[in-house]
This record gives structure tokens, sequence and C-alpha cells, in this order.
């Protein structure tokens, strides 16, 4: 069962094959999809293709264009568990670790202090400091790497 979706509707509407509109068709290979198209591109009519993608949700196939905003989102990437990341931007205010030290699961990391609040921050896993990428008094954004374990 295919799905058309159309942006603003609540339920698409069921196809019960690939319909696809003839101007789209046209320059397609014989193992190309649909959703291969890309925006901007042109027929010989002058027309211009959308991107239609196709999503497969418990079975079932739906199609869907994407919009700019969605394609050029930040792709997102598997955190690596050997760093630690900050949560929060603020400041390093104490650090209780050294490169080498051995850790365990729930020893103190450091302070970071964030809107006038002070965050302790813990080991989530056993391992060894590899490097300690922060000072103490030191500005840090969201997202920056404070320590790196073996």
């Amino acid at each position: 069962m295919v799905k058309e979706m159309i942006p603003g509707e609540k339920s698409g509407k069921e196809v019960k094959n690939k319909s696809i509109p003839q101007s789209n068709t046209k320059d397609l290979k014989d193992d190309q999809e649909p959703d291969d198209l890309m925006n901007g591109e042109e027929n010989g009519n002058g027309d211009r293709k959308t991107r239609r993608r196709s999503l497969i949700i418990d079975g079932t196939k739906y199609w869907t264009i994407y919009n700019s905003k969605f394609e050029n989102r930040k792709k997102w990437i598997n955190p690596d568990p050997k760093l630690v990341n900050s949560f929060i931007p603020g400041t390093v205010v104490k650090v209780f670790v050294k490169e080498g030290q051995v850790v365990k699961e729930g020893d103190d990391m450091l302070i970071l202090e964030a809107m006038k609040m002070k965050n302790k921050v813990v080991f989530h896993r056993n391992g060894t400091v590899k490097s300690v990428m922060v000072k103490e008094g030191e500005k840090i954004p969201k997202n920056h790497v404070m320590i790196e374990l073996k």
C-alpha cells in the first residue's frame, strides 16, 4: 500500500500503485525511482520537478515532499562514548581529574557553573583519562569536548 502525503494534510490518500505524474517520469531511467528527482531540475517542458522521497513506517510506504529546512538540517552523528561533552554552556569552576588517572563510573569529573548554578559532572563509565581539554575558569559552549577517555 502506498500513501501520498501532502504537506498540511493529516492523512494521506491511498494509491494502489505508484502513480507519478507523466511530466516527472519523462526522463527517468529504468532503475531510477521517482524519489531520486532533484529540486530545480527541469524537464523538456520547463516544469520543475519536486523531490519526493518514500518512507516506510510499520510496513506502510509513504510518499512525502522534503522542504529545504529538513534537507539542510544538522545531521545526527553517533556519539563517541570516550568523549565527554558539555551538556550546557558555562564556566569550569573546578577540575577533579588529571591525565592518566583511572576513574570509575560515578566519580566526580568537574564542576560546571551555568546560570548561577554549580553542576557536578560525573563519569558515565569506567576508564582512564587520556586528556583533559578544559582548565579552571574557562568558559565553554554547549557540546564542547571536556575530557577524553582511553
